[in-house]
């Protein structure tokens, strides 16, 4: 049984993270379908609380006391996720990733490496944007606010395959929606290809995992077998971290 009052405030919380993190008193409504006096009223006890600030030009922002709960469910994340990550190692032979979205960034939170002597490291605490990475458009590929996001933080090039123009890469997130996976062929790293799909919390996606490796091996894989592999098992993930 839910309780109300709880129910709003995480909606709150939500529609500001799904804003990139901050947004007016308007938008919130908008997203929540909250009445105005109802979201003031729950505004003000996060605040209270530092799950909420409020900036100069009077829209709300996410607080610095999500930091320390995020923080802890990041590492709880990375500890569940762990097998269900060796699991794809040991049927693709590479290295496996779980990332997360952080604002406008991605930040690894689990790997567990491939055992070949060639293999591809992705630094967990690492953040990087998410226009140039599987993960990152795994991300993104569900939300309406990705061309903000893209528009927020700049397409920098990071290979002479990396996406730069924000057309082309909204084209690519639909894509990524049509076929149910997310590629990096080189745009992160040179040399390096990866594969990425979403895993959701029932309707909307919390994280992404992934697989990379040399290009060489990657592309000599059956996409859509691995693919289908990366589905079951995030799938699998999604379920045993939500319904347990």
């Amino acid at each position: 049984m839910s309780v109300q009052s709880v129910d709003r405030a995480l909606d709150v919380l939500e529609a500001l993270s799904e804003q990139g993190g901050q947004a007016g008193l308007s938008e919130i409504a908008a997203m929540t379908g909250l009445p105005y006096g109802t979201i003031h009223r729950l505004l003000q006890t996060l605040l209270a609380r530092g799950y909420v600030r409020q900036e100069s030009d009077r829209r709300y922002a996410l607080g610095g006391a999500l930091v320390r709960i995020g923080g802890a469910a990041e590492r709880m994340l990375a500890v569940w996720a762990e097998p269900y990550l060796a699991r794809l190692v040991e049927l693709s032979g590479e290295t496996a990733n779980l990332a997360v979205l952080e604002g406008d960034y991605v930040v690894y939170v689990a790997q567990v490496p491939s055992p070949r002597r060639l293999r591809m490291f992705a630094e967990v605490g690492r953040r990087v944007l998410p226009h140039s990475t599987a993960v990152g458009k795994a991300l993104l590929a569900g939300r309406d606010d990705a061309e903000a996001v893209f528009r927020r933080t700049g397409l920098p090039r990071r290979t002479d395959r990396t996406i730069t123009a924000v057309g082309e890469l909204l084209e690519e997130l639909g894509r990524v929606r049509a076929r149910g996976y997310a590629l990096d062929l080189g745009e992160e790293e040179s040399g390096v290809h990866c594969m990425a799909v979403p895993v959701h919390d029932g309707g909307r996606t919390f994280a992404a995992m992934s697989v990379s490796g040399p290009a060489e091996r990657i592309d000599a894989v059956d996409r859509e077998e691995l693919a289908a592999m990366l589905r079951k098992v995030a799938e699998d993930f999604g379920a045993a971290v939500f319904h347990s």
